[in-house]
């Protein structure tokens, strides 16, 4: 009786989410409904998947819509009518054509016209009317009531309530960006577009009872099934067309990998590696290793970096395939978290490009592979921003949007419009807005993509599913995750910046990971936490939990990168790993069970297969209920059902063997707080190698590494505090300079130019032609060679005087501003044609128009967004503080008063909800500043933007890491911009900064 239901997957439209639609419907004892979701079939595979259990047959298709007008219906026969209809639907996503009034005919299809609208004669044979209740009166008079057999019931099902139709109508005013009082009627589904029982619909439809008998026949003539056992993957079957040569290449490429990586392999390794072959085999995960090695064979045919992680890392089949670089004999990495008999899904392989290559990457998997596609996310309504939204469609104010959005408000104080933001806003958080893309999950699937879904096409130019990958597991489809990130880009760009700047030496090799275990200068960097810009140990918190466990080896190095997840410090075994790790006399504290299953990391939790292990060894779960548990606590498992049957059975098997309930509770505690952030050990181990690869680099060449780390967006922190780091190295900070810079930033021996890239405004169709204009016909020799050689606007040339890139010439850049008004017009788009003579330019005599390094310091904060002098040197009054960061640790417990200039800020919220900051600062010097704002303080001092503090607070020591908690916080005011001021009226303070920064300051 239902063949047009919708659900809020009908995005900006529908209102009822899957599983509430599935109870309503089971409620109402209907049997069967047709779920055509508005151009999206993103639920389709969950509604077949959940209605079984709600007692109802599923039927699939799409309402094609353009905008809010119903152009047809498609009900799919069968499941090759659902590829049909996902092929025919997907062709208009991708074009962005407009859905014409009659479908393609397909042979697997029934096409319903809405009745009112519908404007032919004829239909053929799988071709129908559908006749809402308000049509049955035009109907009597229709010449159509002489041929009922072409005639169905059209109910269409959007909404729950009269709460939803006014949901949906503030959704329709979102979709078209007008007010909701000037959203016309057509942009509006109808009031009465509710589910409703099915002797209703009868009832209404009474007087034709052909149409209900033949809707009835209609969705009786349809089914739809998929296999949502996960039995066999539905990935890619075979990689060579055969899974009995697919498995012999396996092995042949696995025992050829021998020699690169052990040489001559103990018997542990060949039973491991047998071990291994024998379950991929056995699960059927032959093709998704061989996958994963010809991705990475062509990568390293092109000379990209990457780091493989994940659970596979935990292979040694992975490491001899060298889809990783880390050994899991050498690290005893647990085979189970990686495989075993009881796991469904194939393991993870997470593998990480440059975010230069990326691209690269996923174009070969779609030219080499024949069913690929990017998958979704779902972008849901976050509170913020549905606040935002639904103000401007009320026709809210800016100001009170801004009130309601930070929460700042007392609800019942506010007027009836803004409630019904706050409540609405709330009602569809969750919602899904938009379809986006995963961060890098790629599927190659063994039948049409089009099978399961219809796609859509980003601007990525890849088409990319409906569905998320946690529907895509559902149905036996595992992703392959084709990740980027800028570390491994940092590291490659840094070999090539070593090269040029120093072309005397040799090649480095960046992958001797094992030579770089031992390098004493990693080690020291590594103890006292001075890995700026270093692979994920540069951050406040990894700086201060190295410090704390004085790492200096790799090993310590991987558990720190575990121990420092949200999961683990949220458990309390952060400390407690701190205190057995750092006092051994701690370690008796650990429950022997607990001990005996990880005594790497005596007796805590540390790893992701901790879980497991604990699970498993102390719990007594079988390795398939372990497994289930670890992914339940990840959040990717779907059955909270199964999840606590899982839980109960844990705590049934500690109290038959013995175990005393406050012990469980509090094993189970630990596990609850922290599975689901921790990290795998061979994924924390892949992480390492990049980091030491990372920290070589910084150890032996820190400039070129910092050039690099600029030229890749930087890292944890903003551009300004790694130019300050490589200041601290030893660098000259320089301006762009039309005669050395490139867009990206370059070093010539210790002196960096910063790229014309990091210039606000300065465009990049500029940048190329100064950059191959100098490569072409060499040096410019004055503004008027510039202007001559280099199509440029007076807006883009002021650009480069204020930033002084002309110094090069000598000349005052007020003087050289005064000339580019007069020799250059207000705009200047065309390419210069050279001619033989040049024509002389007249020079014009400018007034004497001094420029003062205050001024300079202005033009770089407006351009560059951070002065290149020190930022203290810009106070309005001097500062006087003697206090620095290395004379804090004589003052443990001490209130003390320091200056710091803000480097970044970490947010966070305690047990009861309030917010509280960690910030960092560096004094005049350089040093770290590590500060603790707890919720009084932070609500009464707080952070204003970037500049210089006095910090007044008390200096705490932990584990050889001092911090200040805040107790009084203020910011200085800096000299006021002089190129704004009177200069009559200029204050001292100006006239001081001219005196303290010496004129050779940038050098």
């Amino acid at each position: 009786m239902f063949i047009n239901v919708h659900t809020y997957f009908s995005l900006r439209y529908g209102t009822i989410k899957p599983r509430d639609l599935l109870e309503l419907a089971q409620g109402l004892k209907i049997p069967c409904m047709a779920l055509t979701d508005i151009n999206n079939t993103s639920a389709c595979l969950d509604f077949v998947r959940l209605a079984p259990q709600h007692n109802i047959r599923p039927v699939l298709g799409v309402d094609f819509r353009n905008g809010a007008q119903q152009q047809f219906i498609l009900l799919a026969k069968n499941n090759e009518g659902f590829l049909q209809i996902n092929t025919y639907l997907s062709s208009f996503l991708y074009s962005g054509i407009k859905i014409p009034e009659r479908a393609q005919p397909f042979h697997n299809t029934f096409v319903i016209y809405p009745f009112a609208a519908f404007k032919g004669e004829t239909l053929s044979e799988n071709e129908f009317l559908g006749v809402r209740a308000e049509d049955l009166n035009r109907l009597k008079f229709s010449p159509w009531r002489n041929h009922l057999e072409k005639l169905v019931v059209l109910h269409t099902v959007s909404f729950k309530n009269k709460k939803d139709f006014n949901t949906h109508r503030l959704l329709r005013a979102v979709d078209n960006n007008t007010l909701l009082s000037k959203l016309p009627p057509s942009e509006q589904g109808r009031e009465t577009d509710l589910l409703i029982s099915s002797a209703i619909l009868k009832e209404t439809f009474q007087e034709f009872p052909e149409l209900i008998q033949n809707t009835e026949a209609l969705l009786e003539r349809c089914t739809i099934a998929f296999d949502f056992s996960k039995e066999i993957p539905n990935n890619q079957h075979s990689y060579t067309n055969s899974e009995t040569l697919d498995f012999r290449l396996l092995k042949k490429l696995t025992y050829a990998g021998l020699p690169y990586r052990y040489g001559i392999p103990s018997d542990a390794v060949l039973d491991r590696i047998q071990k291994e072959l024998g379950i991929i085999k056995e699960k059927g995960f032959v093709s998704y290793f061989l996958i994963n090695w010809k991705i990475l064979k062509y990568a390293r045919s092109k000379g990209y970096f990457y780091v493989g992680r994940g659970s596979g890392a935990n292979s040694v089949v992975a490491y001899l395939l060298r889809i990783t670089d880390v050994d899991p004999i050498e690290l005893d990495l647990y085979f189970e978290r990686f495989i075993n008999l009881y796991r469904k899904n194939p393991p993870d392989f997470d593998i990480d490009f440059s975010w230069k290559d990326r691209d690269d990457i996923t174009q070969f998997m779609f030219r080499r592979f024949k069913n690929t596609a990017l998958l979704t996310v779902y972008n849901t309504f976050k509170y913020k921003a549905s606040v935002r939204e639904l103000g401007k469609v009320f026709g809210l104010p800016k100001a009170e949007i801004d009130v309601l959005s930070k929460g700042e408000y007392n609800f019942k104080t506010l007027d009836k419009l803004s409630r019904l933001v706050v409540v609405y806003g709330q009602y569809i958080q969750g919602f899904p807005n938009y379809l986006g893309i995963h961060a890098g999950g790629i599927l190659i699937s063994e039948k049409p993509i089009h099978y399961y879904t219809a796609t859509f096409m980003p601007p990525k130019g890849f088409p990319t599913t409906h569905f998320d990958m946690v529907a895509a597991e559902d149905i036996g489809l595992y992703k392959f995750d084709i990740l980027s990130q800028r570390g491994l880009g940092k590291i490659k760009d840094a070999v090539e910046v070593i090269r040029y700047n120093h072309p005397q030496l040799p090649p480095i090799d960046i992958h001797d990971i094992k030579r770089f275990k031992q390098d004493e200068r990693i080690k020291d960097l590594l103890r006292n936490a001075k890995a700026i810009g270093c692979f994920y140990v540069e951050s406040p918190a990894m700086r201060m939990l190295l410090r704390k466990l004085q790492v200096d080896d790799y090993l310590g190095l991987v558990a720190a990168s575990s121990v420092i997840r949200p999961g683990v410090a949220k458990s309390g075994m952060m400390r407690e790993y701190i205190l057995r790790y750092r006092f051994p006399e701690r370690r008796k504290d650990a429950h022997p069970v607990m001990q005996d299953i990880m005594p790497e990391t005596y007796g805590v939790m540390v790893y992701q297969e901790d879980v497991i292990k604990v699970a498993h060894y102390f719990g007594g779960l079988t390795l398939g209920e372990a497994d289930m548990l670890r992914r339940g606590m990840s959040g990717k498992f779907r059955s909270r059902e199964e999840f606590l049957k899982v839980k109960q059975q844990f705590f049934d098997n500690c109290h038959s063997s013995g175990k005393g309930e406050e012990l469980t509770k509090e094993v189970w505690r630990q596990i609850e707080s922290f599975a689901g952030y921790a990290f795998a050990k061979g994924h924390s181990a892949s992480y390492a190698v990049e980091s030491y690869q990372s920290l070589f680099l910084k150890a032996y060449y820190p400039l070129e590494y910092m050039v690099a780390t600029l030229n890749n967006g930087g890292g944890f922190y903003s551009i300004e505090f790694y130019v300050h780091e490589a200041r601290m190295h030893g660098a000259a900070i320089l301006a762009p300079c039309i005669n050395h810079s490139r867009g990206e930033t370059i070093i010539e021996g210790t002196a960096i130019y910063l790229g014309f890239g990091f210039l606000h405004s300065l465009e990049s169709r500029v940048i190329k032609r100064i950059v191959n204009e100098r490569t072409k016909n060499g040096y410019y020799l004055s503004l008027d060679d510039f202007i001559d050689r280099v199509p440029i606007s007076i807006e883009q040339i002021n650009i480069l005087i204020k930033i002084n890139a002309f110094r090069c010439t000598e000349r005052n850049k007020r003087e050289l501003l005064w000339e580019a008004y007069m020799k250059i017009n207000k705009v200047s788009f065309d390419e210069h044609i050279r001619t033989l003579f040049k024509a002389e330019k007249m020079n014009y005599k400018t007034p004497d128009l001094p420029s003062t390094r205050a001024e300079d310091a202005f033009d770089e904060m407006e351009l560059l967004s951070f002065p290149l002098c020190n930022p203290f040197k810009l106070l309005l009054a001097p500062s006087r503080c003697r206090m620095r960061a290395k004379h804090l640790s004589n003052f443990a417990g001490a209130i003390v008063e320091i200056e710091g200039y803000l480097v970044t800020i970490k947010n966070t919220a305690t047990s009861n909800g309030k917010r509280m900051y960690f910030g960092t600062f560096i004094d005049r010097d350089g040093d770290f500043i590590d500060t603790v704002h707890f919720p009084p303080v932070a609500e009464k001092y707080r952070f204003r933007g970037k500049g210089i503090y006095k910090i007044t607070g008390k200096v705490i020591e932990e584990f050889d890491c001092i911090s200040i908690e805040v107790t009084k916080m203020i910011r200085y005011p800096i000299i006021e911009d002089p190129r704004y001021s009177d200069k009559r009226l200029q204050t001292n303070s100006v006239k001081n900064f001219n005196r303290r920064v010496p004129i050779s300051h940038r050098a």
